[in-house]
């Protein structure tokens, strides 16, 4: 079997081949990925380039941020999958990758970058350089690809243009970047008018120096004409016509629709196939192509069961590629079957066998998560990078039907020199500067280092710190309630520490139902001051289900099903109108910060519900005991 290589190895070992000098361009192509932070304009960005080629007619009706086509993905406002589309530039056909903001979701640029050969960086104009982009930045420095630098929103009110250019000189020789690589080009974008220019002040009506700048840096793909085929599939699409799609790009040689290739799978064996279907993108479309040369991005049909990594060769000279390997995970959820007295209601996808099925086709295309047994047959571990990446599976599987039973989430553990090591993440905090105090406070407890405090006079501080990963489970709704809403966090993975101990958890407990019945509002009235409540009336119960939060830190059995006794006497004050504070709706990213120990996510088509694990009260009463003498006689 291969060993499992960087994509820097990779690129490193094909550009430094003996033939180097005997190298052939090809000035007709470009392979470009876009990357930055979340919401700093990449798919807007791509939006005016397509608008600017001449890719729509001037009467078609294109929604806004067109590449982002799942339904998730609009109603988030952010990039889940990487995609590509291409523009034509004078002679020069242009690939353009566009790549996911959010860390989470940090396996699909390095895929991304695979591909091309140069990147855009696009920067906030305001917020300037935040981890997402630090850590984009960090794979394209490694993987020696050309930088061009793009300050976007330079029209807006806070824009510090200069700073910010300031702000990313810093972020490269932080990052150890060599001279050659410090040296990169700066265009200066409004992407939402689709204009560019060298100066922020002096933006032209297009974004011709974007397009020249971009013609100028990125090189054109090198291939060895003496070398047979060699494509390495980096992606996977579905057609509902001619099945499975294997996206790659041609490193070396050509590929013909219904040529006999070689098929080297990721078990190290070679099998003859033939490629059925051969699309290249043209704007939104792939169109069918009777030939593809070297430096071309394609989808390859005629492989059933291909999957990311392996290699497209020539059948009389097949030369595997070695395989890309991405960051591993560093959070796990346990996900099994919906066990509660609910089950079933409400969605139609509720076996073991239909969800592990789909586990293993989430696995084919996903090459960032991984699926683990568990003690229970009815569950598996699922690890990823991130809370939003498990949250955005769950929700699909959600909308396909799926019941299922989310356990809450782990930081993964790792032994370095005999000790044990734990995932650190960098966060960045944008708050008020009246809530820098109360910020500090909530980091320090869950031990969190500040690296770094910026004011820059506009009323609001920047705040660097580097806080424990499993320190940050349920952090983002207590922080927004503190900073009374105003306060915006980001965070990617920093690197692995020694163990940081015990670690303060959510500070409140549970009001959970204790019987099966509808909620009724004469029971919730007397339960309101209590604490928050996550339901309804006439929302079905039973035992077990948490019903809201309790002020205090320990849980609370309560019947929220208790109806007003009637009798047969009037009374003056029997009818008075029942006024309640409306429930606190929970999402399934909140629900997931929410749970602590022994509680679980109930999810289902049309609900989500917090549950305990073990349903019963006299249950977890028991065990509540037991581990309380065992704690008693345990010494210190």
């Amino acid at each position: 079997m291969r060993r499992p290589v960087s994509s820097s190895d990779l690129r490193l070992l094909w550009l430094s081949m003996p033939a180097r000098d005997l190298l052939a361009r090809r000035d007709d192509l470009r392979n470009v990925a876009i990357v930055a932070h979340v919401d700093h304009g990449k798919t807007t960005l791509v939006d005016a380039l397509l608008w600017q080629a001449g890719s729509f007619r001037a009467n078609q009706e294109v929604a806004d941020r067109v590449l982002d086509s799942l339904d998730l993905e609009r109603e988030k406002g952010i990039t889940i999958l990487a995609k590509n589309t291409a523009v034509r530039i004078g002679g020069v056909k242009v690939n353009i990758v566009d790549t996911p903001g959010h860390a989470d979701f940090g396996g699909e640029v390095e895929r991304g970058l695979t591909m091309v050969d140069g990147v855009l960086l696009l920067v906030d104009a305001s917020e300037g350089p935040l981890p997402q982009t630090r850590f984009v930045l960090r794979k394209a420095l490694e993987a020696r690809l050309p930088v061009v630098l793009v300050v976007n929103k330079v029209d807006r009110p806070d824009a510090r243009a200069q700073e910010v250019v300031d702000e990313v000189y810093e972020l490269f020789l932080d990052l150890d970047a060599d001279e050659s690589q410090i040296e990169f080009p700066i265009v200066y974008c409004n992407a939402r008018a689709g204009r560019a220019g060298l100066a922020p002040d002096e933006l032209e009506p297009d974004l011709g120096p974007l397009v020249r700048t971009l013609l100028e840096t990125v090189p054109a793909p090198t291939h060895d004409p003496a070398h047979p085929l060699q494509a390495l599939v980096t992606n996977l699409d579905a057609s509902p016509y001619v099945g499975r799609l294997a996206l790659c790009r041609i490193r070396h040689g050509t590929l013909r629709r219904g040529q006999r290739i070689a098929w080297c799978r990721s078990d190290g064996t070679i099998e003859l196939a033939r490629a059925t279907e051969l699309l290249v993108s043209e704007a939104l479309d792939r169109v069918p192509a009777e030939e593809a040369g070297p430096g071309e991005i394609v989808a390859l049909a005629g492989l059933p069961e291909v999957t990311i990594g392996e290699t497209i060769a020539d059948p009389d000279d097949p030369r595997p590629l070695p395989v890309v390997s991405v960051d591993e995970p560093s959070l796990s959820i346990t996900l099994g079957i919906n066990t509660s007295p609910l089950a079933g209601t409400e969605g139609d996808k509720v076996t073991a066998s239909l969800l592990k099925a789909r586990l293993d086709q989430e696995l084919v295309g996903n090459v960032s998560l991984r699926v683990r047994p568990t003690e229970r047959p009815d569950a598996w571990e699922v690890q990823g990078r991130g809370e939003l990446q498990l949250a955005v599976l769950v929700e699909i599987m959600r909308r396909e039907g799926f019941e299922l039973t989310v356990g809450k989430p782990e930081v993964l553990t790792r032994e370095v020199d005999g000790r044990k090591h734990e995932p650190v993440e960098r966060v960045a905090i944008d708050v008020p500067e009246e809530y820098i105090g109360v910020v500090t406070q909530l980091l320090a407890l869950r031990k969190g280092r500040l690296q770094q405090m910026v004011n820059h006079g506009t009323g609001w501080a920047r705040m660097d710190y580097l806080v424990p990963a499993r320190a940050l489970i349920g952090f983002r709704t207590e922080f927004l309630t503190e900073t009374r809403g105003a306060g915006v966090m980001h965070h990617v993975f920093e690197s692995w520490e020694p163990w940081h101990g015990e670690l303060r958890t959510r500070p409140t407990g549970s009001l959970v139902s204790d019987r099966r019945g509808q909620a009724t509002a004469f029971a919730m009235f007397n339960l309101q001051e209590r604490g928050s409540l996550f339901v309804s009336p006439g929302t079905e119960l039973y035992e077990g289900m948490i019903v809201g939060e309790n002020a205090r830190g320990e849980d609370l059995d309560v019947n929220a099903a208790k109806e007003k006794k009637l009798t047969n006497m009037r009374s003056s004050t029997s009818d008075e109108l029942v006024r309640l504070i409306p429930p606190r709706p929970l999402s399934l990213e909140q629900a997931l910060e929410f749970i602590r120990e022994e509680e679980c996510v109930e999810v289902t088509p049309r609900s989500i519900r917090l549950r305990k694990v073990e349903l019963s009260g006299a249950t977890r009463q028991t065990q509540s005991s037991r581990r309380k003498r065992a704690a008693a006689t345990t010494p210190a």
